[in-house]
């Protein structure tokens, strides 16, 4: 494995409502100079349509450097260009080395692997809400049930002492020695 998830997620970031990673980053991860990069989406630059790939404003670059106490990004002359997730795919097909392609791999997985997250997260909240809904239509008084539920746990907590209590001493098993 070239890189760990923890070292791809670190390079994820939110901008414009979406999930993006930056040239300089992608290019780190690849092996590659920041400019080859560009170059080769330049050299391409139909299979990068905005919703692919789009150029950090003055104040995104300022708010995302804000998010760092110590700051790498010294002495750019360009703004960076973020990848979406369909970007990232993108560059698969304009750079060909074997380096560039594991890591793109592995970036895909990931991104695969947070969307499913998300839907995850999203199937339970919907339950849930689904849940509470039925239990106001039904007319059932919250309260009332909390009440129940925590006399029916304190119940369990009873009777689980008791069955401690209950409980005879036991003879060890296995064999008597001279001093039993």
């Amino acid at each position: 494995m070239l890189l760990t998830e923890g070292q791809i997620v670190n390079k994820i970031y939110h901008l414009r409502g979406q999930k993006v990673m930056l040239d300089r980053d992608l290019a780190e991860m690849y092996g590659v100079e920041t400019r080859r990069l560009n170059e080769q989406v330049k050299r391409n630059e139909k299979r990068f349509p905005n919703d692919f790939m789009f150029q950090l404003t003055k104040l995104e670059f300022e708010n995302l450097i804000s998010q760092f106490a110590t700051s790498s990004w010294g002495g750019l002359r360009k703004l960076p260009f973020a990848f979406t997730e369909q970007g990232v795919a993108m560059l698969s097909s304009v750079l060909n080395s074997d380096r560039a392609i594991e890591v793109n791999i592995q970036i895909i997985r990931l991104f695969t692997k947070l969307r499913n997250a998300v839907l995850d997260n999203n199937e339970v909240l919907l339950k849930l809400e689904k849940i509470d809904k039925q239990i106001m239509n039904l007319g059932f008084d919250v309260k009332m049930h909390d009440d129940e539920i925590e006399t029916i746990f304190k119940l369990i907590d009873e009777l689980r002492d008791k069955k401690e209590e209950v409980l005879p001493e036991r003879n060890p098993v296995g064999f008597k020695t001279k001093t039993q």
